[in-house]
């Protein structure tokens, strides 16, 4: 990044208190965030759960329930996926089944009952019943 492209990403009315600048100075990071702040974003995002465009629609179409409960139980199958080492899994609920990229994080399709009693998987090396 050039001078110029650093300038306009400055606000010139910004002001930077003493705190925070000791902050920035003693983390070397430029959001003035202390080290315990920057882990607990890091395993936030580790814990996130993308869903693709595709799962998105699918899971629309399909009217999938996808609440906070039921995500969180995609999570921790996430978690027990990739210390079993697994790259392209599975997740089986008892009303929808999801396909997901495990060092993505990402939930690649989804479909509903119907469609998994007529439906072979492919391209998978693991599944997980929820």
């Amino acid at each position: 990044m050039n001078v110029r492209q650093l300038a306009t990403r400055v606000d010139p009315g910004q002001q930077i208190s003493p705190e925070q600048l000791q902050r920035q100075q003693r983390s070397g990071d430029p959001t003035g965030a202390s080290f315990e702040e920057t882990l607990q974003k890091l395993q936030q995002a580790k814990d996130d759960l993308q869903i693709s465009a595709h799962a998105q629609q699918r899971i629309e179409e399909r009217s999938i329930s996808l609440n906070g409960n039921e995500r969180e139980a995609l999570v921790d199958g996430l978690k027990q996926l990739e210390e079993k080492g697994a790259r392209d899994a599975l997740m089986l609920r008892d009303d929808a089944a999801f396909v997901v990229s495990v060092p993505n994080r990402t939930v690649i399709t989804a479909m509903d009952r119907g469609e998994m009693e007529e439906r072979t998987f492919t391209q998978i090396d693991s599944a997980l019943l929820l």
